[in-house]
């Protein structure tokens, strides 16, 4: 019996949702991306959920799409554009609250899933690369949006255009995280967090957090809709076999610097 690619546990008000293939380093499969929209999905329609906590079985957060899936079938690269979802989101947007407790390497999709969090708690062995054009693929979850949003245009610029890795401690110094803790304190230190949101007004927290997006959405949606445009381009000329080409000299590159 295979284990679930995707875990679930409850501490009072607070869901933790773990992706679990640690021995891909939770690279995202089209199934992994599938349970994670649904146990999203499932969060926000739960009324004992007031919080949610995302993060990843050890040693990674994740490592991005499937490179194996996406050079054999590229299916799973067409979850990233899926008509079901607003543009430049990797699943439907909750009412309720998302924190990413990044554990260990949140690399290209596995970084735009952390910038999809509302914000990051990491821990030191936590470490964020862009590696899109290394892959030779575009985002398609508002990683030209949201990461400069976070660490301003010129440092997300430089991340994206050398796919070099950055890690825990310049991070926060950037912006892309709000802590850094300890490896071991990391999933306690989210749960308090995530706690203390959960005992405030929940109607309160939730329009609050409603209106937050409101506004940025005018900055938003219009930079969402250029990268969709421009990855819809892209995908034109796309064809899986370069990605398989490419796919043991980036995993090899990520290695040496992640080491």
């Amino acid at each position: 019996m295979t284990d679930p690619v995707l875990l679930t546990d409850q501490r009072g008000a607070v869901r933790i949702l773990t992706l679990n293939r640690p021995a891909a380093r939770n690279a995202l499969s089209s199934a992994l991306i599938e349970a994670l929209r649904a146990g999203l999905a499932a969060a926000d329609a739960d009324d004992d959920v007031n919080v949610v906590i995302l993060t990843g079985a050890d040693p990674a957060f994740c490592a991005g799409l499937d490179l194996q899936e996406l050079g054999d079938s590229g299916g799973n690269l067409s979850l990233v554009s899926d008509e079901g979802l607003p543009v430049g989101h990797p699943w439907t947007p909750i009412s309720k609250p998302i924190i990413g407790a990044v554990n260990g390497a949140a690399i290209t999709g596995g970084l735009e899933l952390a910038l999809a969090c509302d914000f990051i708690i990491a821990s030191e062995r936590a470490r964020f690369a862009d590696t899109h054009a290394r892959v030779g693929v575009l985002p398609g979850w508002g990683l030209t949006q949201r990461l400069p949003a976070a660490v301003g245009p010129g440092f997300a610029r430089r991340m994206s255009l050398t796919g070099d890795f950055v890690n825990a401690d310049q991070a926060l110094r950037a912006g892309l995280v709000t802590q850094v803790v300890a490896h071991e304190e990391l999933l306690d230190t989210a749960v308090r967090v995530a706690e203390t949101v959960a005992g405030n007004d929940q109607p309160g927290v939730r329009t609050l957090l409603a209106s937050y997006r409101k506004a940025a959405g005018h900055v938003v949606d219009p930079a969402l809709e250029v990268e969709h445009e421009t990855s819809v381009k892209w995908m034109r000329s796309f064809s899986p076999d370069r990605v398989a080409e490419r796919r043991s000299a980036v995993i090899e590159r990520g290695k040496v610097q992640n080491s």
